[in-house]
């Protein structure tokens, strides 16, 4: 038969082939995005609640009073997706920082190796609480403690000579949540995530500073136009 596949056991006709060639493919790609909340020296945390995600790199925010910098923050614009891909989130870190200075005035490089720091680290994985905040709907995501590796503080400090040594962190960074369900959003969209305190938090130490740094793990989705 005229048209046939003889390769086809049902002798079926070949499918048309189509003129018209994709005007666009799709590219897609995974992405970690940041933000990052300064907790100053003697704050106290109880009931407050600070936004993540809402000052761009080289802007002012998040309670730090110089431009941030590529470890606070990777956004370009407040509140969207970088480059305003859609992104798919499948894992969120916190991770937390401690400065050598009460304000914004140190460097992120103090080892949590005394009691009053590891007090300031429990204090804020232990009772702090992430949420995402879309314009008029917030919903709650999981406590500190579950974003990174969870179960509290890690480390090992020893005493000796008069000094101490050794470090004490949550887990820097291993992720959790949303590996099966991930959270979509949209490159027009507008987000936040909010770092929650609760009523028994208390304040932080009066001779350093801590940050907290939040990180989403997704997969972003670009269209390129070929035609």
């Amino acid at each position: 038969m005229y048209g046939s596949d003889p390769y086809n056991p049902n002798n079926s006709f070949v499918p048309a082939v189509p003129f018209d060639q994709p005007k666009n493919i799709f590219r897609f790609g995974e992405q970690a995005i940041w933000s990052t909340q300064l907790l100053t020296a003697s704050s106290v945390l109880d009931n407050s609640t600070e936004r993540l995600f809402s000052t761009a790199i080289g802007g002012t925010g998040g309670g730090f009073t110089n431009p941030l910098s590529i470890s606070e923050t990777n956004i370009k614009e407040g509140g969207r997706v970088p480059s305003g891909s859609a992104y798919d989130v499948f894992g969120i870190a916190a991770q937390v920082l401690v400065s050598d200075g009460t304000a914004d005035a140190g460097d992120f490089d103090t080892p949590v190796d005394t009691q009053a720091l590891t007090g300031d680290l429990l204090r804020v994985i232990q009772n702090g609480c992430l949420a995402w905040d879309f314009l008029q709907t917030q919903v709650n995501i999981c406590p500190v403690m579950m974003a990174g590796a969870g179960g509290g503080a890690f480390g090992s400090v020893s005493t000796g000579n008069a000094a101490d040594v050794g470090h004490m962190n949550n887990g820097n960074g291993n992720i959790w949540m949303y590996r099966k369900h991930p959270v979509a959003l949209p490159g027009s969209a507008t987000f936040n995530v909010l770092l929650q305190f609760g009523s028994r938090t208390g304040a932080i130490g009066a001779s350093n500073s801590v940050a907290v740094r939040v990180a989403l793990l997704g997969y972003y989705k670009n269209v390129i136009e070929i035609g």
